[in-house]
């Protein structure tokens, strides 16, 4: 009987890594939908977790959990209370192919060829004034273990700050670009997708140019993805769509500042002419959608003309002791 408690337990501990492993897998929908995902809460533990380890827990990250969680002390959450997690979205207006990498939500989608599912990572851009271009480039190289040579750039930022880099850091433990780095055809090369030897810092502007994913996050998309993979940039701070059954969502995210004066709680976002005809029409709520824009809570939000909207009860309601 032993034996057989022991077997189940393990097998319920299996079950419970894959179910992990998959948190941001989502199923494909059809070409005329974009919605995916579901939002879900949580509940505070009184154990001291900082939010970036609530939000590793669910793959998000840390401004994502800020805008739909405005407030929340990002150090010590208060235990007991309710958390917002941000695991609905809308797929980006673009290509659905390779890699997709929307600055503004700093989030990374992935659509394995061949298969009926996207996968999404957050991730770590390029701080003010080293900033991640927007480009339609390749994975040129797959490097395992990494050396970091800084640029002439990096090393200008970092004496600034009174910091004298080496030449070039050894790959391991130290490494600030982890144990894997993806290099894009763009431009001279300078360009990378790769982990992190820091616990902080995914879903922040906080790299010198490149793309920044969790280690766990990394080594799965390294293992996956390519040689000659796709790869598009893109800076949407405003998605929308019109799902098959009609419902409208805005999705509003805070646009990247251009420069240290810039709040980008309140900067104005630039709309596109179909964007405005999504507001503008008839069918849309046009002071849902403005309480949106001002809201900015990175989450789709019903915009229907009519229709009772409330972004803040998400279902179904998940607790975490």
């Amino acid at each position: 009987m032993k034996t057989l408690s022991q077997f189940v337990y393990l097998l319920l501990i299996a079950l419970l890594f894959v179910q992990q492993a998959r948190a941001t897998a989502y199923p494909l929908p059809a070409e005329n939908s974009r919605l995916i995902g579901e939002n879900t809460t949580y509940t505070v533990p009184s154990d001291g977790r900082s939010l970036e380890r609530i939000a590793a827990e669910y793959k998000i990250g840390l401004l994502g959990m800020l805008e739909a969680n405005p407030g929340t002390d990002p150090w010590l959450p208060k235990a007991g209370s309710q958390l917002i997690i941000p695991t609905q979205m809308l797929l980006p207006d673009t290509k659905r192919e390779g890699i997709v990498i929307n600055v503004a939500e700093l989030r990374l989608y992935y659509y394995p060829q061949g298969e009926n599912t996207v996968i999404v990572y957050p991730i770590g851009i390029g701080q003010l004034g080293a900033n991640t271009p927007e480009m339609v480039t390749t994975i040129s190289q797959k490097i395992p273990h990494p050396t970091w040579t800084p640029t002439p750039n990096i090393r200008k930022r970092y004496a600034a700050e009174g910091k004298v880099l080496p030449v070039t850091v050894p790959a391991g433990a130290d490494n600030p670009m982890g144990l894997y780095a993806l290099r894009l055809a763009y431009g001279k090369g300078h360009y990378l997708i790769h982990g992190t030897n820091a616990d902080f810092g995914i879903g922040m502007r906080v790299s010198s140019g490149c793309i920044r994913l969790r280690p766990d996050d990394i080594a799965a998309l390294f293992n996956r993805v390519p040689a000659g993979t796709r790869v598009q940039v893109i800076n949407q701070p405003l998605k929308y769509a019109v799902e098959p059954d009609g419902k409208r969502y805005i999705e509003v995210h805070q646009p990247l500042s251009h420069s240290e004066k810039d709040d980008p709680q309140t900067m104005p976002i630039a709309l596109s002419a179909n964007a405005k005809k999504f507001i503008n029409s008839d069918d849309s709520d046009v002071a849902v959608i403005n309480a949106a824009l001002v809201r900015r809570s990175g989450m789709p939000v019903l915009v229907n003309a009519g229709e009772e909207v409330d972004d803040h009860a998400p279902e179904p309601a998940v607790q975490q002791q």
